[in-house]
């Protein structure tokens, strides 16, 4: 032991010595690459360059928290299943953001989320303008188009906080040393902070800008006749607006009209695609078509179409539009599972039954493009038991192609059994099924047929690897057929001198688009959107004796469902209460009320901040 105790301590003194031989050289010696720091590279053109290229990314992380901005509202729901089975009577317990009960606090983190994602780019952003003193060396005029593309994200980040939470921290420029008191500063000095910015971004902008993606003149006007439009409601009274922000609203939105037109064909909007999946092509992605003002950025670079990586959400990386909107086709008779050909489908916002009956399925493009009714099997399939309710020993058999599942639009029906699928007693191998029967009201509970209401496939982008993203495909934020809606909004609440003329007028521009060929009838939604068995319609084409901000928000519905920004308008119009009740299928529990047209400031940020931030009112 003594022996082997003496070499392991020679081993060690050997080894010692031979290390401070070494560092006598150069191991411990510092010999720094470069001295390069923030403060030397942002004074310099690259350096600044590359400040203002970082404000871009964490658009992506924003946009892909839709929750709050979709979910709990009159057109999306969290979950399915709102509808009891005939069969077992059971309900799906009802999501927070749908019923808007005691759950929806302070303590979500989709709040934290949100609110850490906005300030985080307010924060960049703040860093970018106030570094450009800085900046000797760069043209002026580039300077100033990159300084007012800051400015622009800058204002951009703080309209969506003031419309969620109303009076809130507003800082102005970068901030180097920690600190708790960030008071709350009024909305109407918010607005008016906001305004002052895009108006600067208005004079300073190109009309055309450097880079595709970056902001340009059109994006700043863009979204100042939605910020004019919000103020001019003037939510409570507190947000400075008067009726003259309608009229500028209006002279904003025809100056968009003006310089961005309309697509041809409301699918010329998306990417190419089929219905059917075993058809599927690739073509055109049509996300630089002149009617997208402005879009959040994905590229087909596996390394570069990630989030933001300070806030990762998806390893993946890339546009998630594809595979975030039920239902589903994963679970369809044939599927192969989760692979490209029904892409993955996580269902987070689902559509309510409601939103199905505010189109004409017969004569709208845009209810054909923006949902796949018929579901088709993937692989053949022999001895299929479907669980029938007339022959319990009924066995099917399934090609490659055959239908699987046929949803019947709301105003069409299947009313005898020879119509229905052979579980019900008819005589079709697959489902057959009816507006009313979405969310759980199918007559057989579980039904082997795989029952389902139609898939959201308005974004679908055929083609990329199964995942919860991998899209290549830009998420427009703003196009022009929004100015138009933006427009007779503004018209019906007073304002003046439209360029094209009534309010009617520019609703129908947008209407006619997607009619296609039967431009100027008159299409059919149902008179009781949530009435799921009523088969009452009316039309749906604006007269000047019937446009109403109800009859444009149905329209907005149509044509921007699924794009950021659905709960901003039912609150800017003060709908959302209203319309929460009566078109989100989720009525038990539900206790929406006008508290939550204002989100609760995240508790996390009241605790850290000193004076202590106060909170909104009811939370």
């Amino acid at each position: 032991m003594k022996a082997i105790y003496s070499k392991t301590k020679f081993l060690l003194i050997t080894s010692l010595l031979l290390v401070s031989v070494s560092c006598k050289d150069s191991f411990l010696d510092e010999n720094p690459k470069t001295t390069l720091t923030t403060d030397v590279y942002y004074k310099t053109e690259e350096g600044f360059e590359d400040l203002i290229r970082s404000c871009y990314p964490l658009l992506r992380n924003i946009h892909q928290n839709r929750i709050l901005v979709l979910n709990g509202t009159d057109i999306f729901s969290s979950l399915p299943g709102w509808n009891p089975s005939a069969v077992n009577g059971k309900e799906t317990p009802s999501s927070l953001f749908d019923v808007y009960d005691a759950r929806f606090n302070a303590t979500l983190p989709e709040l934290q989320t949100m609110w850490q994602l906005l300030y985080a780019e307010i924060a960049r952003t703040n860093t970018a303008i106030t570094r450009s003193k800085d900046i000797t060396t760069m043209a002026a005029a580039l300077k100033e188009t990159r300084v007012s593309e800051a400015k622009f994200l800058r204002a951009l980040c703080f309209f969506y906080a003031v419309q969620q939470w109303g009076d809130i921290p507003m800082p102005l420029s970068e901030i180097n040393t920690p600190q708790k008191d960030f008071p709350r500063v009024a909305a109407a000095e918010v607005y008016k902070q906001i305004i002052a910015d895009l108006l600067e971004c208005e004079a300073k902008l190109p009309v055309t800008a450097s880079n595709y993606g970056r902001i340009n003149k059109g994006t700043a006007q863009f979204l100042l006749a939605k910020v004019y439009l919000t103020r001019g409601w003037n939510f409570n009274n507190s947000l400075g607006g008067s009726n003259a922000d309608f009229d500028l609203a209006l002279q904003y939105a025809d100056k968009i009209i003006e310089a961005y037109p309309l697509a041809a064909n409301y699918k010329d909007l998306f990417p190419k695609r089929s219905d059917n999946p075993l058809t599927q092509y690739t073509g055109a992605q049509n996300d630089k078509n002149p009617e997208i003002i402005f879009a959040v950025q994905y590229n087909s670079d596996v390394l570069t179409n990630k989030t933001d990586p300070a806030f990762l959400q998806d390893a993946a990386g890339g546009n998630d539009q594809h595979s975030r909107f039920g239902p589903s086709g994963e679970g369809f008779i044939g599927s192969k599972g989760r692979t490209t050909d029904y892409n993955r489908s996580t269902g987070i916002h689902q559509v309510n039954t409601a939103t199905y009956r505010l189109f004409d399925p017969q004569n709208d493009s845009r209810y054909a493009h923006n949902f796949v009714s018929v579901g088709y099997s993937l692989s053949a399939v022999k001895d299929y038991k479907p669980l029938p309710l007339t022959n319990p020993d009924l066995k099917i058999n399934f090609a490659v192609g055959d239908t699987v599942l046929l949803c019947r639009p709301w105003n069409n029906p299947a009313t005898t059994i020879a119509e229905r699928g052979v579980d019900l007693g008819g005589t079709k191998k697959y489902a057959v099924v009816n507006t009313d029967e979405y969310g759980g009201g199918y007559p057989i509970d579980n039904s082997g047929l795989n029952i389902q209401a139609p898939l959201m496939w308005k974004f679908w982008q055929p083609g990329i690897p199964n995942g919860d993203a991998y899209g290549t495909f830009n998420e427009a934020v703003f196009r022009s057929a929004e100015a138009y809606l933006i427009a007779a909004e503004a018209i019906v609440k007073g304002a003046k001198g439209g360029k094209l003329g009534t309010a009617e007028i520019y609703y129908n521009k947008v209407l006619d688009r997607a009619l296609g060929t039967k431009q100027g009838t008159d299409p059919k939604c149902a008179a009781a959107p949530e009435n799921q068995k009523s088969l009452e319609a009316v039309s749906y084409r604006a007269t000047a004796s019937n446009i109403t901000v109800d009859l444009i928000l149905d329209e907005r519905a149509r044509e921007l469902m699924g794009e950021y920004g659905r709960w901003f308008d039912l609150k800017r119009t003060g709908k959302l209460v209203e319309r929460v009740k009566k078109y989100n299928p989720w009525v038990k529990g539900q206790s929406i009320s006008n508290i939550h047209n204002l989100r609760p400031i995240p508790q996390s940020e009241i605790d850290l901040s000193f004076p202590r931030m106060s909170q909104n009112a009811g939370y």
